[in-house]
């Protein structure tokens, strides 16, 4: 199969987080053809202000458009602050509103959470922003966790055989939407 370049985003900024760890393991159950860039600058962006984004804004945010026009596809896992999704992570996307860098974009979203409702509220609401850039949403490509530290050890590693199982589905259906599209625009 093609190589498929996707990128990858955590919502959290703190060095222990439970969504990076999982996210490191999901890119640890990809197969071969799949190749990850963790996007790191979510904490270097500027607060979003429309009089910056002019001749393709500041430095970081012209890297952040770069590696998501360069990605076919993007796997974005979150923790849920606050009821919503982390003000940094809504940051990055504010940034991508007068851009077409989303558009028809194959993504998988994961909501994780130690609590037991899994981050579900800022689920809905990075869902509700993710379509209104036109992101494509892949088909069972959304998944809400929740217990998530009773499901991974704390190397990072998935204890739990059912949530190994829904992350292999969830990296098989982003694989194949990534795959449609290359077909669809001549890339592949």
């Amino acid at each position: 199969m093609n190589e498929i370049k996707v990128l990858a985003i955590s919502g959290s900024l703190r060095q222990k987080s439970s969504n990076t760890a999982l996210m490191n393991a999901i890119i640890g159950l990809a197969p071969e053809n799949m190749k990850f860039t963790i996007y790191g600058g979510l904490g270097d962006l500027p607060h979003f202000n429309p009089d910056l984004d002019v001749d393709e804004g500041p430095a970081s945010v012209r890297e952040l458009r770069t590696q998501l026009r360069e990605a076919d596809g993007v796997l974005l896992c979150t923790p849920e602050y606050g009821n919503g999704v982390p003000g940094v992570l809504k940051n990055a996307l504010d940034w991508l509103v007068s851009t077409t860098v989303f558009m028809n974009k194959p993504t998988a979203v994961i909501s994780a959470s130690p609590s037991p409702m899994g981050g579900d509220k800022a689920h809905a609401s990075l869902l509700l922003t993710l379509k209104m850039i036109h992101a494509k949403i892949v088909d069972r490509g959304i998944l809400i966790i929740p217990y998530i530290t009773m499901k991974m050890n704390k190397g990072g590693a998935i204890t739990d055989n059912e949530l190994k199982q829904e992350l292999l589905s969830v990296l098989q259906e982003l694989e194949q939407a990534c795959f449609l599209k290359q077909e669809e625009t001549g890339s592949a």
